[in-house]
């Protein structure tokens, strides 16, 4: 008995010594975990305001009014997965469930365990993105999502359920957790292989939920928010094809009052960039504006912007696209033969409009997203209604602003001194990469 109770207080001691390295090697993990939230003004673990209380995100904010302005002052109530959870949500991260790899790390498919009132538990699915830790992208676009995508709040923009950084042998091991969105990506239909073609009334409706993303973004929250990384792979569709903007991880905060850019690195995806923001690093809200416009053009013709397995004189997008747009006998060669001619002729010319004045050289000359917006919703319109394809094109050349942004479609009392406003336009098209629409004759039908 004696060697008995010796036995056991060798272990009570042992035991007693093993919770004591356990609460110092717990505390280590606090404090290098509080750090990496200090750095960001990101919700920190230990505070359970973001816990399994109230995992969902708050949508009041979502029904602001347009003209309403949210101002963001504390973080979305995220949740705070544990790693453990997030390897039972995945199946320890199951190679079946990758939906893909990127810059951040992998994305896998999972389902969580949220609570519903009295009713119990219910399974949400989900996306769970993991930080490679040798990627190009590290702690600070993981720390950007959180602060960014965690304090807006706007049915175009995907949904962060969720967070962990969580200490192991490998490191600090951090993941988002995000809403899943059964359709992918706007690239995955435009330039994959696999997905059904996706229609004209589903492209133009696509891109008004993208730009109302932008806009709100850019105009309805302070601080303003500059995405930075505006493109079809971060325009994900949910399963009605409603678009929603993903992957703030190169999100910026707008500059301050009184300066007119914030100064930061070059990054971004070749093709998208606007010029402005290449040459210097300057970064303001109208180089989103100049990514739109990109993307406008790859709904409409279902090419990349930049494609390097095209021919030479083909690969860059902005300027295959232009012979195509100063000919009206070529119009619909720049569209995607994939829509076999099933869109609205004038809804196109219009779009054509808005992408032209996105891609104005001089960023102060480009439109602010909430009037990409109100053009949108009028080519929303003109695409519901029932009209001819292959209506010929009147007044190519001098007029076809008048034709693209009026075009008898819009009611010229909405626009007093349209003539005078668009002959401005015109002018300022000398500055642009579109100076050629200026450029050819007057032909009548």
């Amino acid at each position: 008995m004696g060697c008995f109770g010796f036995v056991q207080a060798e272990k009570r001691e042992q035991g007693d010594k093993r919770e004591q390295a356990e609460k110092r090697d717990s505390k280590g993990k606090e404090r290098r975990l509080s750090w990496w939230f200090s750095i960001s003004g990101a919700s920190s673990p230990d505070q359970k305001s973001v816990s399994e209380k109230n995992s969902s995100v708050d949508s009041e904010a979502s029904k602001d009014s347009p003209n309403s302005t949210v101002v963001l002052t504390k973080q979305n109530e995220l949740r705070m997965f544990s790693l453990s959870e997030l390897k039972v949500a995945t199946k320890n991260f199951y190679p079946g469930n990758l939906l893909g790899q990127g810059g951040f790390g992998c994305v896998y498919k999972g389902y969580i365990k949220q609570k519903k009132g009295e009713e119990g538990e219910w399974k949400l699915e989900v996306a769970v993105k993991q930080l490679d830790v040798k990627g190009v992208q590290g702690h600070k676009e993981w720390i950007s999502e959180i602060k960014y995508l965690g304090s807006a709040n706007h049915p175009n923009l995907v949904t962060l359920v969720g967070y962990c950084a969580e200490d192991d042998e490998r490191g600090v091991q951090m993941l988002l957790v995000y809403e899943f969105m059964p359709n992918k990506s706007l690239e995955a239909h435009l330039f994959g292989q696999t997905l059904p073609v996706l229609s004209w009334l589903s492209r133009v409706k696509i891109a008004l939920g993208a730009a109302q993303g932008l806009a709100y973004l850019h105009e309805e929250i302070k601080p303003q928010i500059i995405f930075r990384d505006f493109k079809t792979s971060n325009i994900l569709l949910d399963g009605a094809l409603n678009a929603k903007l993903s992957d703030f991880g190169l999100a910026r905060q707008g500059p301050d009052i009184g300066d007119s850019h914030v100064s930061t690195a070059v990054v971004g995806t070749p093709g998208y960039a606007a010029p402005e923001y290449v040459n210097t690093g300057h970064l303001t809200c109208m180089s989103d504006v100049w990514s739109f416009g990109v993307v406008l053009l790859e709904l409409l013709t279902g090419r990349k912007a930049v494609d390097k397995n095209r021919p030479k004189n083909e690969r860059r997008l902005l300027e295959w696209v232009k012979p195509y747009v100063a000919d009206h006998k070529k119009f619909h060669l720049m569209m995607d033969p994939r829509l076999e001619r099933q869109y609205s002729l004038k809804a196109a010319q219009k779009i054509v409009y808005l992408a032209s004045r996105c891609l104005m050289r001089q960023p102060k000359s480009r439109p602010k997203m909430s009037d990409i917006v109100q053009g949108l919703i009028e080519v929303v319109a003109m695409s519901n209604l029932p009209s001819p394809v292959h209506t010929p094109v009147h007044q190519i050349g001098e007029q076809t602003l008048e034709v693209l942004q009026a075009g008898e479609m819009t009611p010229k009392d909405k626009y007093p001194s349209i003539k005078q406003e668009l002959n401005q336009k015109v002018m300022l098209y000398g500055d642009s990469i579109w100076h050629k629409l200026t450029k050819s004759k007057v032909v009548r039908t």
